[in-house]
């Protein structure tokens, strides 16, 4: 079912190439495709496990746009969202706007320049299908200004956020007593200067070293071998089109803060 309000719920590929897209992502995940048959939608798609939506793929909203997965997060008034994030220091990149009869939708910047999205559900709920293999799992702001997110995300979603200590910090923002995302802070040599502060989107799978090895089979490229954390043991991969995304192998001893 889709995640309430104030919850990541939704993740979709804007690329250069929709057919390629499906192809790679069909083959990786194992996911089925169905393309929306309006001509106003241009071949949008949603990609489908077990006859759930689980993501979806369409042409960059402007030309020369790379190609991105973007984050949405769930809300009941995307004009009423959107007053908040500018209130809180943000930027609006797509006002709200309505989707045929699917949905309104709008696309934002936060004051760090890490992008996101809502989407307020009409005919089409978003995700469907969360919490098992091959599906969305989580998202991860990925910042050199953690301060920025703290004080951001909690006025415009109402998040709380607890800090976990030690030799992996990490912070994890909640909805209630649920956690919601995470944001990890950018420090060291691992981290190239020029990468931008960025939402990173997860996919669950059931092991990630093949997923990788997979990736590459497919005509995409690991820029982060399998290593293991405390969440699983995870990779950070690029499809051939160039979108970056991570996959995950959970660990089921962990607990979120």
């Amino acid at each position: 079912m889709a995640n309430p309000s104030g919850m990541p719920s939704w993740i979709d590929l804007q690329t250069t190439d929709v057919e390629a897209a499906r192809h790679f992502y069909s083959r990786l995940f194992g996911w089925t495709t169905q393309v929306s048959p309006e001509p106003e939608a241009m071949g949008y798609t949603l990609f489908l496990q077990d006859g759930k939506q689980v993501a979806g793929v369409g042409p960059a909203m402007a030309p020369g746009t790379p190609p991105v997965w973007t984050m949405y997060v769930a809300t009941d008034d995307a004009d009423a969202t959107t007053v908040k994030v500018e209130q809180a220091g943000g930027t609006v990149l797509v006002p709200p706007m309505d989707v045929l009869d699917y949905g309104r939708m709008a696309v934002f910047v936060d004051p760090s320049g890490a992008a996101f999205a809502v989407w307020q559900a009409g005919k089409n709920p978003g995700g469907e299908l969360f919490g098992v293999d091959n599906t969305y799992c989580w998202s991860e702001l990925t910042t050199r200004e953690p301060k920025v997110g703290k004080d951001f995300y909690p006025k415009v979603f109402g998040w709380t956020f607890t800090e976990r200590e030690g030799p992996n910090p990490y912070t994890t923002f909640q909805l209630g007593d649920g956690p919601a995302a995470g944001m990890m802070v950018m420090e060291g040599e691992q981290w190239p200067p020029d990468l931008p502060n960025h939402w990173m989107n997860y996919i669950q799978v059931a092991g990630c070293d093949a997923t990788a090895a997979r990736v590459k089979e497919l005509g995409g490229t690991v820029t982060v071998e399998p290593s293991d954390t405390p969440f699983g043991r995870f990779a950070i991969v690029h499809d051939p089109q160039g979108a970056y995304f991570s996959v995950i192998q959970m660990n089921p001893d962990f607990q979120p803060s």
